[in-house]
């Protein structure tokens, strides 16, 4: 290699990283909802902790948190987004609606979602030492590799347990501030540090995630696996049938040449049988 290759050779790689970051950071923003999807998750709870705050009415604040969840899926069909996030949310925001409304205590509208998340760290947590982290199986079709890094791709694996150590862990620490608030602090102070916690701990875990995946090997396209391979099926099936087909008149002519010379046998054989000994 010469001296005028190399910062070629620098700049290529350079530019090849360059790429699989952003197509890791697209993945990424595409999975977690990106802005938007943020919005949807803070505003319901944002919400209910204003007017809770304002005027303590407990059933203003749930119908109200749980209408703007309504409309934000609306909008997504209108507009016809994929609705996984607002779902979520709705989910989310109806299950805490409903819990607070049974039990008459405003603090109980974030308690669903403060198991959820627990459960959630402990699933991140599990799974990694079970061998299949948790983020590799909601990542995996995004980057259409869907499971081939567990067998695969060694190195790809360990991103996705270092980045679901992170996740479990992160979770485990905003649970760890919540819960002792839930118990000990009054329904705003408790609905204002939950809102305050729901965008960094995320941005954290989803920043640590792209920086594992963004060292780790790219990822293994299997579905363009699949369409090479029935690709070559079908070419391999083309070049049997043009084979065939090339094969079929040198066939017919050995055939035929089989046949008249059967014949010639016969017409010669045929007087030497009438013939006298």
């Amino acid at each position: 290699m010469t001296s005028f290759d190399k910062p070629t050779t620098t700049t290529t790689n350079d530019q090849q990283d360059s790429d699989a970051k952003a197509v890791t950071e697209a993945a990424l923003f595409e999975a977690f909802g990106g802005v938007r999807g943020m919005v949807e998750t803070v505003l319901p709870g944002l919400l209910f902790v204003t007017i809770f705050t304002v005027n303590k009415d407990l059933h203003i604040s749930a119908i109200a948190a749980l209408t703007v969840s309504l409309l934000l899926v609306a909008v997504r069909l209108i507009r016809r987004d994929t609705l996984k996030h607002a779902f979520s949310g709705v989910f989310g925001v109806a299950f805490g609606v409903v819990f607070a409304m049974m039990t008459g205590n405003a603090k109980d509208f974030y308690l669903p979602g403060m198991i959820y998340t627990l459960g959630l760290a402990v699933a991140y947590i599990a799974t990694t030492i079970a061998g299949v982290p948790l983020i590799g199986l909601i990542l995996g079709p995004v980057f259409k590799e869907n499971l081939s890094w567990r067998t695969r791709n060694p190195g790809r694996k360990k991103a996705y347990a270092k980045a679901s150590w992170a996740w479990g862990l992160i979770l485990l620490a905003k649970c760890a501030i919540l819960f002792p608030l839930y118990w000990w602090a009054d329904t705003a102070q408790l609905g204002w540090v939950l809102v305050a916690l729901k965008i960094p701990p995320f941005l954290l875990a989803v920043y640590l995630t792209w920086v594992f995946l963004a060292k780790a090997p790219p990822p293994i396209d299997v579905f363009a696996e699949m369409e090479a391979e029935e690709r070559a099926e079908k070419e391999r099936r083309h070049t049997a049938e043009r084979f065939g087909e090339a094969m079929e008149p040198l066939v017919d002519e050995a055939a035929q040449r089989l046949a008249d010379g059967a014949d010639s046998r016969r017409i010669t054989e045929g007087p030497a049988k009438h013939r006298k000994p």
